[in-house]
């Protein structure tokens, strides 16, 4: 893996433009297809279902109407006063009109309604009358289940799917499986018992083509199960046997997803709460799943056909780019061998052709900075030449004070040699050699020589006591930062006091650096003036300074050559004392 990085960061920028524009077209090329396709089968799928779960709901409807409507056909004839006549009577010899008046009324209904197959009425003293359908044998009718039932659920119609084994036919032979029956009795307004029983046959054709005339998808199919789990109607399908009773019982949401016969099926269901049906939509899987193959088919074939012009023009546009690129290159390798008589063309003011402008403006500058080096280098051999002619060399003033000494000794001027002794290590440690780095001892014994110097100068108003660890006195400090502190103490400090003044040098090793401390007894400093001071000695810029020079020249050389962590600040307190902190690390 780390290869193949290593590898593409050292490819040319035009092939990973070309990587990155190809990448930024694949993510969403990918990304859309992906969500469009999985958008679209869960749209699909909730389309649908939505689509079946109504189907099968309208056909409920559908088959709830014409079982209604059958219904208010028994509640009719329940109250049509020949009806009763016949249902009140216990002997039609006496009277055949009865009979003959009630089989009109029947026609009558079964002419208007011609998905009816027969209706029979039966009285509670086992005599019938009907239009198409007749007793088979002599058992009494009073004693089949259709009456029985409805007799003792005088309110609600009783519905037989496939009414095998009754003691009826019919004059046109309707099978059990051709019809479905429904039965309810007719009761006494008076008494409130049973008088008697209507039973209707209706034609299992009506419910057929309800079925049939919506159908879910090209090979699925709806069938209609009874309150006992069993077939009304199915139409002719292996699938509707393999159907297990068990798995409606389980279901836990609306959608039944089983297998048959190597085969995914949906089944959907609906149960009609007035005559206690379930309707059942099987639809089969692998046609919405054929349609959603298609679909992501042509996606794929869209998405490499995109991504193939994508690819042409993300070619087509890095080379724009690239071109002007590998043209200033070529120009920048020419001039890394030293030709610098060329330039960049660009037809373009863009970014390239900007940084092309820039080229040719660096070539321009570079041409005149050697022409300006060569006057320099000429300039500077003349100024070396005379500074050679004037410079008096460091060991001649070293001599001649050492000459001033030794006449003063010669003379008794004490004074004057411990004067010109100090002076003399004043220079001598100042200059060191043209070296920044001394030992602290020598840095201690430059101020102290500088300090007796000024004590003589000022007739011994100014004292001083330096007390410093020898432990940190072979550590190498940068030179000459004591002296401007000190300096600064006697003449801001001191100077402007009355009587007489001391000054105080400490050092020791706090926090891991070295802590120089120097004290004066002079004026002080105002707490205004003195956080002005320590924020000035925080910045880097020296023309907003308005400390000395030597306060902020040491601060900086301090802060430059070792860090923010190091340098000077003050503390005071007005009219009593000044201190100023140095803090230098321990370079040993």
């Amino acid at each position: 893996m780390k290869k193949i990085i290593h590898f593409f960061l050292n490819s040319s920028i035009g092939f990973k433009l070309i990587f990155y524009f190809f990448l930024v077209i694949l993510l969403p090329v990918i990304t859309i297809t992906t969500l469009s396709n999985l958008i679209y089968k869960n749209s699909m799928t909730d389309e649908q279902n939505a689509n079946t779960q109504q189907m099968v709901k309208q056909i409920t409807n559908n088959v709830d109407f014409y079982i209604k409507d059958t219904e208010n056909i028994i509640n009719y004839l329940s109250y049509d006063p020949t009806v009763l006549k016949f249902l009140s009577t216990n002997n039609i010899n006496k009277d055949n009109n009865i009979e003959d008046d009630t089989a009109r009324e029947i026609t009558r209904f079964t002419t208007l309604h011609p998905e009816i197959a027969g209706i029979i009425i039966v009285n509670s003293n086992d005599m019938y009358v009907s239009d198409t359908m007749y007793r088979i044998s002599r058992e009494p009718l009073t004693s089949e289940k259709w009456y029985t039932q409805a007799s003792k659920s005088a309110n609600n119609v009783q519905l037989f799917s496939k009414p095998v084994g009754r003691n009826i036919n019919n004059i046109f032979e309707y099978c059990a499986d051709d019809v479905v029956s429904m039965s309810k009795a007719i009761i006494d307004k008076k008494t409130g018992d049973c008088i008697g029983v209507i039973l209707i046959d209706m034609k299992l054709d009506v419910i057929k083509s309800v079925i049939e005339s919506i159908k879910p998808g090209k090979t699925g199919f709806v069938y209609i199960l009874d309150s006992n789990g069993e077939i009304v109607y199915a139409p002719v399908n292996p699938v509707v046997y393999r159907i297990k009773k068990q798995w409606f019982l389980d279901k836990t949401n609306g959608i039944i997803i089983k297998s048959i016969k190597n085969k995914n099926y949906e089944l959907m269901d609906i149960d009609s709460q007035y005559t206690k049906w379930k309707t059942v939509g099987v639809f089969p899987l692998d046609e919405s799943l054929k349609a959603m193959t298609y679909i992501k088919y042509y996606s794929l074939i869209i998405a490499i056909v995109t991504l193939i012009l994508a690819g042409i023009l993300a070619i087509i546009f890095t080379k724009t780019i690239v071109n002007p690129i590998t043209k200033l290159r070529r120009l920048m390798k020419k001039t890394e061998e030293g030709n610098l008589d060329i330039q960049f063309n660009s037809k373009y003011d863009d970014e390239i052709g900007q940084l092309g402008n820039s080229f040719n403006n660096m070539i321009r500058e570079i041409r005149n900075l050697i022409k300006l080096v060569h006057i320099e280098e000429r300039n500077k051999r003349k100024a070396e030449i005379n500074i050679l002619q004037s410079q008096i060399k460091p060991h001649f003033i070293y001599n001649t004070l050492d000459t001033i000494q030794w006449m003063a000794q010669e003379h008794e001027a004490e004074g004057v040699v411990e004067m010109v002794g100090n002076l003399t290590n004043l220079l001598r440690i100042g200059l060191n050699n043209g070296d920044e780095i001394i030992k602290l001892k020598y840095e201690i014994k430059h101020v102290e020589s500088y300090l007796t110097i000024q004590k003589v100068r000022y007739e011994d108003k100014i004292s001083y006591e330096i007390d410093v660890d020898e432990s940190i006195l072979e550590n190498n400090v940068i030179k000459l930062i004591l002296q401007p502190l000190v300096e600064n103490a006697i003449y801001h400090g001191i100077k402007e006091k009355r009587g007489k003044g001391k000054i105080i040098i400490k050092g020791s090793i706090q926090n891991e650096k070295i802590h120089i401390k120097i004290i004066d007894n002079g004026i002080g400093i105002r707490k205004d003036k003195l956080r002005e001071i320590n924020n000035l000695l925080k910045e880097k810029d020296s023309s907003k300074r308005k400390i000395g020079y030597g306060s902020f020249n040491v601060n900086e050389r301090i802060r430059l050559n070792y860090g923010e962590e190091y340098g000077i600040y003050y503390t005071s307190k007005y009219g009593k004392w000044t201190a100023v902190h140095i803090w230098h690390p321990i370079l040993k």
